[in-house]
């Protein structure tokens, strides 16, 4: 019983003092929630909420700028102007210590010593002009390699193209003959014979990289029986890696023999003239942005059902070309960017809207509609149709070859070669500016740039300017961006560039990137390396980057696909 009163007597404290701790527990409530009402917000005073607001796009260029208040939708106003930049925007960086040097070592005997009678090489080429040129320089190779006397190529007159012009209408023929005389003996035409039946050559084809040991056991022992060989369809027949004295006969071709006619040279050259009396530095853009590359690669520019109705239409033309995933080539890289996007990476590069422009392009898809964000951008907008008049361009607007050199020559000679398009002309441009100074030589990254783009609405233009030269870095045409051996020969010629001693006692100072070979106090970077695996032919364009995911995988102009239509391998040859 005693228990029991016990235990009323608590409950009856304890309902008591409920009414005090109901009162503590709301002035504590009331309080807590004035303070929280007083606090500043914890967004606004966090600064990893702020570094964390913008996640449209990941990287490095994240964590180099600041971002704006999360609560304020950014503004993306692109200025007139490129903006203060801490490098010569007309030049590589460190530029000055590189530069080409091709010269036969004293091991290289003379062609008088070599070429053996009654070896004749005739070979073919296909696509478009420089295409063909690939060709042309692979053959004097080839040539060499199976000590034969090469006929002048034949350029291919029944492509896409359809360019009636011979060798000798595009290229100085006499001094390609000449220039090259003491590595490969070179004719006109194959010697008639005297007393015996016509010497004609018997045609056959080559896989492609094929290499030194590839050509003497497939094409010399029908070459000795047949006495003359003509190797069809010659694109990319020869390997990219191959012993140092081949590759600095490739480069003497390429940058040294092969030089256009006069007629072609000084419309080039007054092409240049002109654009250098409107400013002193020039662009030049080489666009890819017609309808058939557009077809091609498959891609969704916003033009809704009507794009896609028309580029459907011509993607049917070819029956190789399967359905493709716009969302997914766009993600991989694979599609060239649009005039408007070309534009805002320049000027976030730092090329204002006072620079003049030079366009290299065919027909673009979209016409003027297309092109207006981009002139609006950069108002100097030139091609040679708007820098000439009609009966300047009469001689040279039947033949696209001669077109195209024309364009080959002042894309050559610009303060900064721009590509959209990983194709042929771009890959020869690469490296002849490569060899004479690393021009700057911008690829777009369109793997990385694609989230700039899709998300720009979103930042500020300080942030997405940022961006763009983070993920332009080794894109650039600088010495070195790519390492020996990466990419094509003729997009990376490195047997062929030399460091002066400055280079080398600065490269001496630090770590060595990669091994070099001393030559007359000279360094040169040597492209080949020990391993004799044939099949080892890396012909991609992967840069050497800490970020191994940073590289341009815009769709090059003849690697994976299956060309069994040659109209497909020729539109997008050029």
């Amino acid at each position: 019983m005693a228990f029991q009163r016990r235990r009323h007597h608590f409950y009856q404290r304890f309902r008591l003092m409920i009414p005090m701790i109901s009162t503590v527990a709301a002035a504590l409530l009331f309080l807590f929630a004035m303070l929280s009402f007083l606090a500043p917000s914890p967004i606004e005073s966090d600064p990893l909420h702020r570094r964390r607001h913008y996640t449209a796009f990941n990287g490095k260029a994240n964590d180099a700028v600041g971002k704006s208040d999360a609560n304020v939708k950014p503004v993306f106003r692109v200025p007139k102007d490129g903006g203060k930049m801490r490098h010569d925007v007309w030049s590589s960086r460190n530029s000055e210590h590189f530069y080409g040097c091709s010269n036969a070592s004293s091991k290289f005997p003379k062609a008088q010593v070599t070429t053996r009678p009654n070896r004749y090489l005739l070979i073919a080429t296909s696509g478009g002009l420089n295409q063909q040129r690939t060709g042309i320089t692979d053959a004097v190779v080839v040539a060499r390699i199976l000590n034969a006397t090469l006929v002048v190529p034949k350029l291919d007159q029944r492509s896409y193209w359809k360019d009636s012009s011979n060798f000798s209408e595009i290229f100085d023929v006499n001094w390609f003959t000449s220039y090259l005389s003491n590595d490969v003996k070179i004719i006109k035409q194959l010697p008639s014979s005297k007393g015996r039946k016509a010497l004609s050559a018997y045609s056959m084809r080559v896989p492609r990289k094929c290499n030194e040991k590839c050509y003497i056991s497939r094409i010399l022992p029908v070459l000795v029986k047949k006495r003359a060989v003509q190797l069809n369809k010659f694109d990319y027949r020869l390997a990219n890696r191959l012993d140092t004295d081949y590759q600095k006969l490739r480069c003497r071709v390429n940058y040294q023999a092969l030089r256009f006619t006069d007629p072609i040279q000084e419309m080039g050259e007054k092409l240049v003239k002109r654009m250098r009396m409107r400013k002193k530095h020039y662009i030049a853009l080489h666009l890819r942005f017609e309808p058939d590359m557009l077809a091609f690669s498959g891609c969704d520019y916003g033009g809704g059902e009507k794009e896609q109705k028309e580029l459907s239409r011509i993607r049917r033309r070819w029956k190789t070309l399967h359905k493709s995933n716009p969302d997914r080539a766009r993600r991989q890289g694979r599609c060239p960017l649009t005039p408007e996007e070309v534009g805002l990476m320049l000027r976030a590069l730092g090329y204002g809207s006072d620079v003049h422009i030079y366009v290299a392009s065919g027909e673009v898809y979209g016409g003027e509609e297309t092109l207006a964000p981009l002139k609006a951008l950069f108002p100097n907008f030139h091609s040679k149709e708007t820098i000439t008049t009609k009966e300047e361009l009469e001689p040279f607007s039947s033949f696209s070859s001669r077109m195209a050199a024309l364009d080959f020559i002042v894309c050559d000679e610009s303060d900064v070669f721009v590509t959209n398009n990983n194709g042929n002309m771009a890959k020869i441009l690469a490296g002849r500016r490569r060899y004479f100074g690393h021009k700057p030589t911008i690829r777009p990254n369109a793997k990385k740039l694609y989230r700039l783009f899709l998300n720009r609405s979103n930042l500020t233009w300080d942030v997405f300017a940022s961006g763009v030269r983070t993920f332009q870095k080794g894109f650039m045409g600088e010495p070195k961006e790519l390492r020996p051996g990466r990419g094509g020969f003729h997009e990376n010629p490195s047997t062929c560039i030399c460091e002066d001693s400055v280079a080398k006692a600065t490269q001496n100072s630090g770590p060595r990137k990669f091994s070099n070979k001393k030559v007359n106090d000279e360094v040169e970077v040597d492209d080949n390396d020990d391993d004799d695996n044939d099949n080892d032919d890396d012909d991609d364009d992967q840069n050497d980057l800490t970020d191994k995911d940073m590289f341009n995988e815009t769709m090059s102009d003849y690697e994976t696909l299956n060309f069994e239509d040659p109209e497909l391998e020729e539109i997008i040859s050029d």
